[in-house]
């Protein structure tokens, strides 16, 4: 066969070849995203070097946030743990699906229930044909049915309860809530160290499917206890001379937490599901600030409806959708993460969220604000709050709280005093008012919804 002869003959081959590859390539182009939402615990707004730490070091997580939007002024639905967790995973007010508080092992002491009704980010992926995963942290529940097998989770690895007693022993209240979907477990190593472990290994496996994942990796860190290996510690110590000594330990546990992120990423990045994954970094309220928090120039922190305690570092990557190293004021909070990523899934959002995306604020376009008012609240107990509440209302620039049940409600507006050190209460009743009675009716659109555990 001549040279002419045997082109003729290849030509068609190499055709198909080439549009077969030009077919495969589309296909990988429109695929649907891969999403992955890391929610760490108790993370300061001030307590990485991208939001301003002078004293501790998180190249891992400043480097992911540098890939896509870093949030300036992104909220947590609430100060403490479980609400804010209800409201992320719903896209609904904490309160509105029964969990307006802690979550905890004594029913004396719990302050939440999850509604069967609500339905959660997994619920909906799993419906559209993703493999869904929760490594890390659940705190929306010890029993069935509110167990994350139960509520749209394929695959289960981590703690059920709210904060581990032990890092290496993960009890609390000396009961064991490791598992691995609904079997009991005792692993072995720092809960951080697991929890890195256990994603990396759901990452690589997913990377040899073509099913898209849902992954929500929850860390403990760095959630008391304040509890770092020896090593991480030694080399805080070693480097920041004179550090008081409890915030070198948390310090350690946060730089540990950023090495942790940094091993997910890298596996992101080897397997190629970078290309085609939306990744959200947040954290679930603001810093502890009993333990060595640095919650920046904010007021107050964990357990404070004050701008320190529902503040929170926050950044969204998705390759080729968001623009890298761009900041925006623009204001969210946890329960907007819900529709943002169904829409950028292409997924229905369901019908009936407190939520709003915020996809076009990631692909660069105008959007207006997502509402005229935003509302805070906490349920608890224990001396500090005798059963009762806390909350707050922003309309504006104008925010109206109560920080505490046995006090007055203060009126701050944040544009002019972002660190709220004047109460306007006084001088200005007609803000006062209109905030007030807001907030009221928000309070009784709550009440409609059941949080304790259904009596049988």
């Amino acid at each position: 066969m001549n040279v002419l002869n045997l082109l003729r003959y290849l030509f068609p081959v190499f055709l198909v070849l080439i549009i077969g590859n030009q077919s495969l390539q589309a296909q990988k182009s429109q695929a649907r995203p891969n999403v992955l939402v890391i929610l760490v615990d108790d993370l300061g707004y001030g307590d990485l070097s991208s939001y301003g730490a002078t004293d501790l070091k998180s190249p891992h997580i400043d480097a992911l946030l540098k890939r896509g939007m870093k949030f300036n002024n992104f909220y947590a639905n609430c100060p403490v743990c479980s609400p804010t967790r209800a409201a992320l995973l719903t896209g609904r007010y904490q309160d509105m699906v029964g969990v307006p508080g802690v979550i905890r092992t004594h029913p004396q002491n719990s302050w939440g229930y999850l509604v069967p009704s609500a339905v959660t980010l997994a619920d909906v992926f799993q419906e559209a044909g993703y493999h869904t995963g929760i490594v890390g942290k659940w705190h929306l529940g010890l029993e069935a049915p509110n167990v994350p097998n139960q509520r749209g989770f394929d695959f289960f690895r981590g703690f059920l309860g709210d904060m581990m007693d032990d890092y290496y022993h993960h009890r609390r209240h000396d009961v064991n809530y490791m598992r691995f979907n609904e079997q009991q477990v005792d692993p072995e190593g720092h809960a951080t160290d697991l929890f890195t472990e256990w994603t990396c290994d759901f990452l690589k496996q997913q990377a040899q499917t073509e099913q898209p994942f849902f992954l929500y990796l929850a860390y403990n860190a760095p959630h008391t206890p304040i509890q770092p290996p020896a090593d991480w510690l030694e080399k805080v110590k070693q480097r920041e001379a004179g550090i008081d000594p409890a915030r070198a330990k948390l310090v350690a546990l946060i730089e540990h937490l950023d090495a942790g992120i940094g091993e997910v990423v890298k596996t992101l990045d080897e397997t190629g599901l970078s290309e085609n994954t939306l990744v959200i970094f947040s954290s679930d309220n603001g810093g502890q600030l009993s333990v060595g928090a640095n919650n920046g120039d904010l007021r107050d922190g964990k357990q404070s409806m004050y701008e320190g305690g529902l503040k929170v570092p926050t950044g969204i990557v998705w390759k080729g959708h968001i623009s890298p190293n761009v900041e925006t004021d623009f204001m969210a909070m946890s329960m907007d993460l819900f529709p943002t990523v169904c829409e950028a899934a292409g997924i229905k959002v369901p019908a009936g969220l407190d939520s709003v995306s915020i996809l076009p604020t990631l692909e660069g376009k105008a959007q207006t604000p997502l509402r005229k008012h935003w509302f805070f609240r906490r349920r608890e107990g224990g001396n500090r709050y005798g059963g009762k509440t806390i909350e707050a209302v922003r309309s504006g620039d104008w925010k109206l709280l109560q920080n505490s049940p046995f006090a007055p409600l203060e009126l701050y507006n944040l544009k002019a005093d972002p660190l709220e050190k004047e109460n306007l209460a006084e001088k200005n009743r007609k803000k006062f008012n209109e905030l007030s009675t807001l907030l009221r009716a928000e309070i009784q659109r709550y009440g409609s919804v059941p949080w304790q555990k259904p009596l049988k």
